[in-house]
């Protein structure tokens, strides 16, 4: 691998100096620059560097049918589906504008789909049966310190009534016992009762433990002179009797600051087929960007996320059971930044990388560890370089699975900090005392990297942003390939499209990438103009398409064991290297923690290649795959699905 990145060194060496000298003759900038375009567009289109370095197109959609791409999954019919909900747009928020598509890269067909909510960060994974779970979304968007008009906050309700709960409607008011100043709750809350306390030893009674609700209140009037400086205990108006001494609110300082956003309860399966959304139990918390990561026994563990008073959610993380619809709380209590990277492990327990995408404090949950969820023991990991500068980085599992490596790239500083790093870091987790060490460089500092794992055992890592949200055009217009097996980064082929937050990628059943999404801040170097979303699909062809034919797939179940096997089809069997099975991804705010590529053991006779799926469920959870032969060349079939049940 090294001798091949020397020798593309060397051409582009030679490649630029061609450039240099035969536009040393021309007259003016313009003929400097039309010369150099169409130069620069003769040469990535030579099929001897798009043999080396791939090619990069892009897809526009018809205006009916763009949309602002939040989410992106690849479904096991082959299609994409897109997800806006409002699109961080607050005028479709206030019209229910939710968007969601479904595009069909063969046949390039798209079609809107009814969204139900507003999907946008919501949290997402492929589930056993095919479906797509989406839980979460937005509630109301934030509102900057200037633009409140309502001094409100959070109310923490007391129940201390230890024979009953207490549920308060909304529009309930509260009145300050020291303020003075009532303020009114914008939903409904359920209080608990209280809990009872004994003395272990003796089974004395100590006393009450109250019951705590949340809820978010403002107040009833617009203006300053309503905020309050101190915290201060509240009257619940409208109750009596036992409900009124037990029944109180305790509440900080309640302000015109900045409102972050709040989260929803929906949850909802998409099907595939009928291509609908299915409503199914909400979640017990209300979560914006929380994440979604599949455990062995293919429930589905909910983490993190703002609630629906704009607080991260502390730490009440809950499992949703797809046999029975419903979620269940997990015993113990675990806080998180909101969209942690969070993998499940061969061992069933889980590993959380650090990546995260923002929200939460610098000093809670950062650290990064394996988890095990049934005891919530947390183990931390050292050697973590930038360790600082995690946020909006972004983590992968490098092929294959089984060696249980993963590669955490870029990042930056809490929340809108100009600071980023060029640095990836490589942990073992079969080594023996696992802990980080630096892999190769980026060439430069880099929030929301995407990166795809491809069948042939390579990852390619692509875009992102030198500052916050591409701030100061610092959109990054540069893609690697990473070779584990030399622990290598390769350049090769620009995108044409600048990436940074609300983007992602996804590998496509036919071993190209697809990217979507960007949503800078600013549209100038100056960051005086409003940015736009990027609405363009892009597509990266990687080399491997370049060199020879694909090797040919057909035939073999749509369905096989863990432990099974299965006997598939191919002209080119005796030249095959490689099996892979990989799940397919569900991509979003620098998160795909769904994509894997397992490698199966397989033997060819004939035109037939007979595969074998690893028993471990951990390692290869239910549901869709795509299985892909890769020849003595390098160069991946198409896949076919396979189901494992």
């Amino acid at each position: 691998m090294n001798d091949r990145a020397g020798r593309r060194r060397a051409r582009r060496l030679a490649i630029g100096t061609a450039v240099v000298l035969a536009l040393a003759g021309m007259n003016g900038p313009w003929l400097y620059r039309v010369g150099t375009e169409k130069y620069h567009q003769y040469q990535i289109n030579r099929p001897e560097y798009k043999a080396e370095n791939g090619k990069w197109e892009i897809v526009e959609f018809p205006e009916e049918y763009r949309l602002n791409t939040i989410h992106a999954a690849l479904l096991h019919t082959g299609k994409v589906l897109l997800i806006a909900g409002s699109g961080n747009n607050q005028d479709n928020f206030d019209a229910k504008k939710y968007d969601t598509r479904i595009w069909d890269p063969v046949k390039g067909t798209i079609k809107k789909v009814p969204t139900p909510n507003d999907l946008f960060c919501t949290g997402h994974t492929q589930l056993a049966n095919g479906n797509l779970l989406i839980a979460g979304g937005t509630k109301r968007y934030e509102k900057l310190q200037g633009d409140v008009t309502k001094a409100g906050g959070l109310m923490i309700v007391h129940n201390e009534n230890p024979d009953k709960p207490i549920t308060l409607p909304a529009g309930t008011k509260f009145t300050g016992k020291e303020n003075g100043k009532t303020f009114v709750s914008k939903d409904p809350v359920l209080v608990p009762r209280a809990k009872k306390v004994f003395d272990k030893a003796t089974g004395k009674f100590l006393r009450n433990d109250p019951g705590l609700g949340r809820i978010y209140v403002e107040a009833q009037k617009k203006g300053a002179k309503y905020e309050t400086g101190t915290q201060d205990n509240y009257r619940v108006q409208g109750l009596s009797g036992a409900d009124a001494r037990n029944t109180y609110g305790i509440a900080q300082k309640l302000a015109l600051d900045k409102k972050d956003f709040q989260g929803i309860r929906d949850t909802y399966e998409f099907d595939p087929v009928a291509e609908k959304y299915i409503k199914v139990d909400p979640m017990h918390e209300a979560r914006w960007y929380p994440t979604l990561t599949t455990l062995g026994d293919g429930k589905i563990l909910s983490v993190s996320g703002l609630d629906d008073i704009g607080q991260l959610v502390p730490g009440k993380n809950e499992v949703y059971d797809p046999k029975t619809k419903k979620w269940t709380y997990t015993a113990k209590v675990r806080q998180f930044p909101t969209y942690p990277a969070l993998f499940p492990l061969e061992n069933g327990k889980i590993f959380y990388s650090g990546s995260n995408a923002g929200y939460g404090p610098d000093d809670v949950g950062r650290d990064p560890g394996i988890w095990d969820v049934a005891t919530n023991k947390f183990t931390k990991l050292p050697g973590l370089s930038d360790a600082k500068l995690m946020e909006t980085s972004g983590t992968v599992l490098l092929p294959p699975a089984q060696d249980e490596k993963y590669m955490v790239i870029g990042g930056g500083g809490v929340g809108e900090s100009k600071l980023s790093s060029k640095k990836t870091r490589i942990i073992d987790l079969d080594a023996d005392s696992p802990k980080f060490v630096d892999g190769p460089s980026l060439e430069k500092g880099t929030r929301y990297p995407q990166s795809s794992v491809l069948p042939d055992d390579t990852v390619l890592v692509s875009g992102g942003s030198e500052d916050y949200r591409g701030r100061g055009d610092s959109n990054i217009l540069q893609a690697r390939i990473y070779h584990p097996d030399t622990n290598t980064l390769d350049r090769v082929a620009d995108p044409l499209v600048g990436r940074n937050y609300h983007s992602g990628s996804i590998l496509l059943p036919d071993g190209r990438v697809m990217f979507f999404g960007s949503d800078s801040l600013f549209a100038d170097k100056a960051n005086t103009k409003p940015g736009k979303f990027e609405q363009r699909i892009e597509i990266y062809t990687p080399p491997y398409l370049y060199r020879d034919a694909q090797p040919s797939l057909s035939g073999g179940p749509q369905t096989i064991q863990r432990g099974g096997t299965g006997t598939f089809t191919s002209q080119h069997a005796s030249s095959i290297e490689n099996v892979r099975l990989i799940r397919p991804s569900a991509s979003t705010h620098v998160t795909d923690v769904d994509q894997r590529s397992v490698a199966l053991d397989f033997k060819a006779s004939g035109d037939k290649i007979t595969v074998t799926v690893p028993k471990n469920r951990n390692l290869v959870p239910s549901g869709w795959y795509m299985l892909f032969v890769t020849d003595d060349q390098g160069t991946p079939s198409k896949a076919q699905w396979v189901k494992v049940p």
